[in-house]
């Protein structure tokens, strides 16, 4: 009990909350992803592609927050699918680069409306859905930030 309040019932739990969220969320974008032939992850690879073109795989996993080995088999499978190329840098044969191809650009246009199928679906107006987004971006950061603070300094 806090200040006399039970705090562990499920439904009071925010971990619950965005649990719940999250797989409605992904539920509902999964069939308008299938008309588009991706998963969604691989909506998110695109979607960060689509805003800034020739990435580099360190590049595309900070801005997806992903690690490479789950972001590797991502961008193998969309390559497959020709809506990506991968190529190594000349001049750092570490670095890869991933870029659109014709057809991963032109998925754009018909990916345009998966956003607005959220907003008229979800039950929130634009402001409320934009707010919820800026809510959860700063609870993300703060959490960040925490656990950066919990780990402490590294001693090497």
């Amino acid at each position: 009990m806090v200040l006399g309040v039970d705090v562990l019932p499920l439904d009071r739990q925010v971990c619950f909350a965005l649990y719940t969220a999250t797989r409605a969320v992904t539920a509902r974008y999964r069939p308008l992803l299938d008309e588009l032939g991706l998963t969604y992850p691989q909506y998110l690879v695109l979607l960060a592609l689509w805003e800034q073109d020739e990435r580099s795989v360190k590049d595309l996993g900070a801005a997806l927050r992903l690690e490479s080995s789950t972001l590797s088999p991502l961008l193998k499978r969309l390559e497959t699918a020709g809506l990506v190329a991968r190529e190594r840098r000349s001049d750092d044969e570490r670095s890869v680069t991933v870029r659109l191809t014709s057809e991963g650009t032109a998925l754009r246009t018909q990916a345009a409306g998966v956003p607005a199928r959220l907003v008229c679906d979800g039950g929130l107006d634009l402001g409320e859905l934009e707010e919820l987004r800026d809510t959860l971006v700063r609870l993300t950061a703060a959490l960040q930030r925490q656990g950066e603070i919990d780990a402490g300094p590294v001693h090497r």
